[in-house]
């Protein structure tokens, strides 16, 4: 029998005489790979493995209420991230996050005045170097009083 080059882990291996047509070699994470690949495939393929993966899913989550709520109150450390990812994520799901060019969804005109600049976090979808940020007003204009200049060089008053 000849050897094979295994499509997870690159190493050669010789085949099992049981199943000939092994392409995967017999280490753990080898395996995991090969069953992972495998449910890919069917989810992409098979509607009714995925309809079958849902009933089994809900089954279960039937049987273990309080699954998720013991989870959590054990692992205070996966709460405090999934917080934060989920913050990420609202943001990134946001419908005006999409921009073309020098887009804006503000009908506002803004008054001229001195901003402060807050650069958001990158968004998902953008074109063309786009900058999102929170704009906030820091002091509203103030106009100098200026002398105006009449005609022939007087001051007016």
């Amino acid at each position: 029998m000849e050897h094979r080059e295994c499509p997870a882990c690159g190493k050669l291996f010789l085949p099992r005489s049981q199943n000939p047509t092994q392409t995967y070699c017999s280490k753990k994470s080898c395996q995991r790979e090969r069953r992972r690949r495998w449910q890919q495939l069917k989810r992409e393929t098979d509607q009714d493995y995925v309809d079958n993966q849902a009933r089994a899913q809900q089954a279960w989550s039937a049987r273990n209420p309080d699954y998720w709520r013991t989870y959590r109150s054990q692992n205070p450390q996966y709460v405090d991230d999934n917080r934060t990812k989920q913050l990420v994520r609202n943001y990134q799901n946001r419908a005006n996050m999409i921009a073309k060019m020098d887009a804006s969804n503000s009908r506002k005109v803004l008054s001229s005045g001195l901003y402060r600049l807050i650069l958001l976090p990158d968004p998902v979808i953008a074109k063309k170097n786009v900058w999102n940020v929170f704009l906030s007003l820091l002091q509203p204009p103030k106009f100098p009083q200026v002398a105006v200049i009449a005609k022939r060089g007087r001051v007016a008053k």
